[in-house]
């Protein structure tokens, strides 16, 4: 059996420092680096992906709203035409950054709320799906499993690498917990590792205690909070020991 386990990266910004890059991206096998409109600049991208090339971890473009100052987690009124630029714009970026450091871009995965938008929203699911076409049909893209995006995704020629989240609880309609929410994020390593075994072997508990059928090509742990790398390790510690290899897709 085989997995991706992926991280959210590059999401500091200028003298403000997020995340635990040095010792979260050696533990997976793709990060997703911010493009610059939600988090990151120009120097972080190219820190971020020359430190993914360092471990032969797989780079990928995490475009997310226009909203630095809500961290991209605030809802916009985009059109899906802004959508389908905006994406196609950050996703540009950050492949700009991958040539420069001869690194192949390898996909490309929505963040925040756009990501839960295109989950839930065809019209903006399609738009995500041909940004990323119109770029190149090489890219994988990762979508959350059994979304719409997943759908638009493969209705646009594209590889789609369905995810599960491995520190995000599930709410019993298979959304994820709304970040508001207490419990939304699972913060034990050992509950991390628990989940990522239960999503390979295709269920996890909802929030409410319903068991919950997932299936999932790539498991994500998030970067942008305190105890990152330990929770991304208990993951790959847990897959390891069960006999699952972790690589990238694609």
């Amino acid at each position: 059996m085989r997995i991706d386990l992926n991280a959210d990266v590059g999401e500091s910004l200028g003298a403000w420092s997020l995340g635990e890059d040095e010792t979260l991206i050696p533990l997976v096998s793709s990060v997703n680096v911010a493009a610059g409109l939600h988090a990151g600049d120009p120097v972080t991208i190219a820190r971020t992906i020359a430190l993914a090339a360092r471990h032969g971890t797989a780079v990928g473009a995490h475009p997310g709203y226009p909203d630095l100052a809500g961290f991209g987690r605030r809802a916009m009124a985009l059109s899906p035409t802004e959508i389908e630029a905006t994406v196609l714009y950050q996703v540009g970026a950050v492949a700009a950054f991958a040539r420069a450091a001869r690194v192949d871009l390898r996909h490309v995965k929505a963040h925040g709320a756009l990501y839960t938008r295109a989950s839930r929203d065809e019209a903006a699911a399609a738009a995500v799906a041909r940004a990323v076409a119109s770029f190149s049909r090489e890219l994988v893209l990762f979508a959350l499993a059994g979304s719409a995006l997943v759908s638009a995704g493969r209705d646009a020629g594209l590889v789609v690498a369905e995810e599960a989240f491995a520190d995000r609880a599930y709410e019993a309609d298979g959304s994820l917990r709304p970040r508001d929410l207490d419990g939304a994020v699972i913060d034990d390593p050992a509950d991390v590792g628990r989940q990522a075994l239960a999503i390979v072997g295709g269920a996890v508990t909802a929030r409410d205690g319903s068991p919950l059928a997932v299936r999932a090509d790539t498991l994500c742990v998030h970067g942008d909070l305190p105890g990152a790398a330990a929770r991304a390790r208990a993951a790959r510690d847990a897959l390891v020991a069960a006999g699952v290899e972790i690589r990238a897709p694609g």
